[in-house]
């Protein structure tokens, strides 16, 4: 009970109005509080910040666009999603958490002399050991830098079967028997969730695989507090989804949701789905 009540003191002292707090208030807090206790207070803070309610009157697209594509962004985000050492330990708990999700994909689906679409491909993460496995592997990603590395590591990689072109998905024609888009609903808000459903079934004419940030009470709850610490202005948005939602938009296309898997770590949240025409 007394770490409950030290955990919700140092909380309340680092979400208080600035005007209301001071350094020293904050750091008397922290220094009273059992060391066991602090690391998930931190972890609370970094999630909701990650998080955070962005009322920003932005694009998504072309922030999106804009962010993958510059300098910080692609370097952020290609360094995590590579071998580098020098990442922290924030970002080496996304490359882990994202790569678990990969290898479930990996784990569920039978590529051999199938032709799949690969929507939001970024370095390829899933497309090349899709390709290595005997896929035909057409691959988009809205950002030219991440399509450009993916191009790159498939040339080292020997990989001859997968392609890599920069669009978006609204843009993307064709069809394929299996569609993917991993981790990349985040950046689309409620509204056009179903739209991009629609565009992934309309791809497909086997199974889909997608993921995303499930909207559970835990995660909105970390998405408010991450609301009420003030930071410097987010890249891009993050939006939640209903699983409930996500699977409606499924079935209205004429798909069935065959399996599900969440990988949840302190700092990357995603569910997987496998969804059946």
């Amino acid at each position: 009970m007394i770490k409950a009540l030290s955990l919700v003191a140092c909380a309340r002292a680092l979400v208080a109005p600035v005007q209301q707090r001071s350094p020293r208030s904050v750091q008397q807090t922290v220094r009273n509080l059992d060391p066991t206790l602090l690391a998930p207070v931190v972890a609370v803070v970094a999630v909701g910040g990650l998080l955070a309610e962005d009322t920003r009157d932005i694009d998504d697209k072309t922030e999106v666009e804009k962010y993958f594509n510059g300098a910080e962004g692609f370097g952020r985000w290609n360094k995590i999603y590579s071998d580098a050492d020098d990442v922290n330990g924030v970002q080496q708990e996304i490359r882990d958490g994202h790569q678990q999700t990969i290898d479930k994909v990996l784990e569920w689906i039978q590529p051999n002399g199938k032709s799949v679409c690969d929507l939001g491909c970024g370095v390829g993460s899933l497309a090349l050991p899709l390709a290595q496995r005997g896929a035909t592997v057409a691959a988009s990603d809205i950002s030219a830098a991440m399509v450009g590395e993916a191009t790159k590591r498939a040339e080292a990689a020997g990989v001859k079967t997968a392609t890599f072109e920069t669009s978006d998905m609204e843009n993307v024609e064709g069809a394929a028997d299996i569609v993917s888009c991993i981790d990349v609903m985040i950046h689309y808000p409620t509204d056009k969730m179903v739209g991009l459903v629609d565009k992934l079934a309309s791809l497909s004419d086997e199974k889909i695989y997608v993921s995303f940030a499930p909207k559970t009470p835990q995660l909105a709850a970390l998405k408010k507090i991450g609301s009420l610490f003030p930071g410097p202005s987010k890249a891009t948005r993050a939006y939640l989804h209903k699983e409930e939602d996500v699977i409606a938009a499924l079935a209205k296309n004429g798909f069935k949701v065959d399996r599900k898997h969440l990988t949840s770590q302190n700092f990357y949240f995603s569910l997987l789905l496998e969804a059946s025409k």
